[in-house]
């Protein structure tokens, strides 16, 4: 099955091969896929970190082999941990912006190595994380989304979903997620009541058929923090989120998740 890797920025994933479909997902910088299907533009791909699925243009596809994938992703690579940041081919090439929550295969800041993306070196000088990391890490990642604009599909600074934006925040501090919200309700531990509640646990949200279409991260003093028009704070109480703006509840609580 053939493989590739994101070397650009961002790319889309669409729901079918065509440009005007709907964009459901977003591959960052060094995530890398399974090639399922080959149409004559477009590749049916599956992610190789959360197994979601969709299409991308070829034009966007960079071929990688086993040897690369056994080299670089034995573990999880460095993860970039600046909104934004450079990369720039070694050679003295192109350079152009990689975002929060991409990964650095190859890169050791320590030993001196460039972020390796398939037969091309980059040059990396932000920082970055690779540990698993405590709960005060991962409320100061969150927070670095904050008023990021939401975007069905989103993945990055500049548009984000709110399984996207729990997905980014826990992946900085070095635990995985899959992508959607009902995947990630699955998991951890459920707690009864919000008093049982930590920063940095999950809370899920219902619609009106039962179904989880939202979810946050709980901070401190009954705060969340959620992707909802935008990444916001708001109070959450056992009714679900409270939008002090709009005077109601936006999202009706189903289930709080203790992951870490």
């Amino acid at each position: 099955m053939p493989k590739g890797i994101c070397a650009l920025s961002v790319v889309p994933m669409r729901s079918e091969p065509a440009d005007a479909s709907e964009m459901v997902n977003q591959i960052l910088f060094g995530e890398t896929y399974h090639v399922l299907e080959e149409r004559k533009n477009w590749l049916k791909v599956r992610l190789m970190h959360d197994q979601y699925e969709g299409w991308l243009d070829r034009k966007q596809h960079t071929p990688v082999g086993e040897k690369y994938l056994g080299t670089y992703f034995k573990k999880r690579p460095p993860v970039a941990s600046d909104l934004i940041e450079i990369v720039s081919q070694k050679d003295g090439g192109d350079f152009f912006p990689i975002f929060l929550g991409s990964f650095l295969p190859g890169f050791s800041p320590k030993e001196e190595k460039p972020v390796r993306i398939g037969e091309q070196a980059y040059l990396y000088t932000g920082p970055s994380t690779h540990k698993k990391l405590n709960r005060q890490a991962l409320k100061k990642f969150a927070r670095q989304y904050m008023h990021t604009p939401y975007l069905w599909g989103g993945r990055s600074p500049f548009g984000i979903d709110c399984s996207g934006f729990t997905q980014m925040v826990y992946r900085l501090s070095g635990y995985p997620l899959p992508r959607d919200s009902g995947q990630q309700a699955q998991l951890g531990q459920t707690l009864s009541f919000i008093e049982e509640s930590e920063p940095g646990d999950l809370a899920f949200f219902d619609n009106a058929e039962g179904v989880i279409t939202h979810v946050g991260i709980i901070l401190e003093n009954n705060y969340i923090i959620h992707a909802s028009g935008k990444v916001r704070l708001d109070r959450l109480d056992q009714t679900g989120i409270f939008n002090a703006e709009e005077k109601k509840h936006t999202h009706k609580l189903r289930v709080i998740k203790k992951i870490i």
